[in-house]
């Protein structure tokens, strides 16, 4: 049927069309209807959409891998970049604190040594006190606080430095952790610095009160030698108080810490003041006839034997026979016997140029050569000699001048407070 179909669709006539397909001697025809028209071109575009996505697929594909394999290679780069500075910001920190741990130590240890040295200066201080001062002192030392007091807290502070620096690299948990190591490390860094400082400045204190202390008693003792120094001159006796000038030795430089400088001033005015006391102990300082009233004074008077004015080279003291005559201090009996108008004399040499006589005794209990000390009985009073009843004479020769005997009487009683 070579006659066309006609069909209507929506009103219109639907065309069919004839594809002629020849090879050769041979034709073959194709019909083509209306309806496969379009899904036949779908399709075709479809297939040419694929093969152009997936030729550019595989054209842009190798651009895409290597985009992603070069970003994958900065972000491993850069975190490994990361790492190693975090490392090394660790090592850093690891290293700081170890030399800050090492520092701490050594500052604990100096602490250390520092508490040792006020402990062993606090005993002599206290010891100087206490033979210098008396009770007082030893009160005021009791209220002083201790410089043992504080070892505790170094040893504790040496131990807590060091875990503080452990903990600070291992970090605050069972992790290790970077920020929180170093917070943790700064915390424990200011505690462990402000404990150092509080017991730095409590050793300090305990120093300057130390020092305080030292200065008290050296201007103590340089006003207790001036005064009893003016005492003695004050008798005509001229004193050297000056240490022994005969010392000699090698020249070794000493320590100039304020302490040693101090208690080397401590110790010059200890010794000037031993010096003054020593010198102060050898003079005839003692009453002859305690308890005993003044009959006579030195000086000028009327003589009882001639009646005209004569000088009297000693006191007289009222006393019976057989009362006890006493040494007024330390020395060695140069003279014992019968001396003219004296009558029985005793004679002792005190030194320095110092003695003194005791006489119209009734009876001599000591002998020439004889030490005698302060208070010992030389003899018994009596009225031997140019006397006119039973009493003592006493006299004080200066390089064999007699001088009055009551500026040593007033000076041995201004004296006693500072020889007790």
């Amino acid at each position: 049927m070579t006659e066309a179909r006609t069909n209507l669709a929506f009103g219109k006539k639907r065309k069919q069309h004839v594809l002629i397909l020849a090879s050769g001697e041979r034709v073959r025809h194709v019909t083509i209807r209306p309806l496969l028209v379009v899904p036949t071109l779908v399709i075709i575009l479809v297939m040419t959409l694929g093969f152009v996505g997936s030729t550019a697929y595989l054209v842009f594909r190798d651009d895409m891998l290597g985009a992603m394999i070069a970003r994958q290679s900065r972000m491993q780069k850069d975190y490994e970049d990361r790492i190693a500075a975090l490392r090394s910001q660790v090592d850093q920190i690891t290293s700081r604190q170890l030399l800050d741990q090492q520092a701490v130590e050594k500052k604990v240890e100096k602490l250390l040594a520092q508490q040792n040295a006020l402990s062993s200066r606090h005993g002599r201080v206290n010891d100087l006190f206490n033979e210098n001062d008396g009770p007082a002192s030893r009160e005021q030392e009791s209220a002083a606080p201790s410089a043992n007091a504080f070892a505790p807290q170094k040893r504790a502070s040496l131990s807590g430095a060091a875990s503080a620096i452990d903990h600070a690299l291992r970090g605050p948990g069972k992790e290790p952790g970077l920020k929180g190591s170093l917070t943790y490390l700064d915390n424990k860094d200011a505690i462990s610095g402000r404990a150092l400082t509080r017991m730095l400045a409590s050793l300090n204190r305990i120093e300057s009160e130390q020092l305080g202390r030292i200065a008290s008693l050296t201007i103590g003792a340089n006003n207790r030698a001036d005064a009893m120094a003016d005492i003695i001159r004050s008798t005509g006796i001229k004193i050297d108080d000056k240490a022994d000038d005969a010392i000699g030795g090698p020249y070794v430089e000493a320590s100039s810490s304020p302490f040693q400088s101090s208690l080397a001033d401590l110790d010059n005015a200890l010794d000037r003041l031993e010096t003054v006391r020593g010198a102060a102990e050898r003079l005839p300082l003692g009453n002859p006839a305690p308890g005993r009233d003044i009959t006579s004074r030195f000086g000028n008077r009327m003589d009882p034997f001639l009646g005209r004015l004569a000088l009297h080279t000693g006191i007289d003291f009222r006393a019976e026979t057989g009362a006890d005559v006493r040494a007024t201090g330390a020395g060695t009996v140069s003279f014992a016997g019968y001396s003219g108008g004296y009558g029985n004399m005793v004679e002792i040499d005190h030194g320095k140029g110092v003695s003194t006589r005791y006489g119209h005794l009734s009876q001599i209990l000591v002998r020439t050569g004889e030490k005698i000390e302060v208070s010992d009985v030389l003899g018994k009073a009596g009225s031997t000699g140019r006397s006119t009843g039973p009493h003592v004479h006493y006299e004080v020769r200066l390089h064999d001048e007699a001088v009055d005997p009551m500026r040593f009487l007033v000076a041995g009683t201004e004296l006693k407070t500072y020889l007790q």
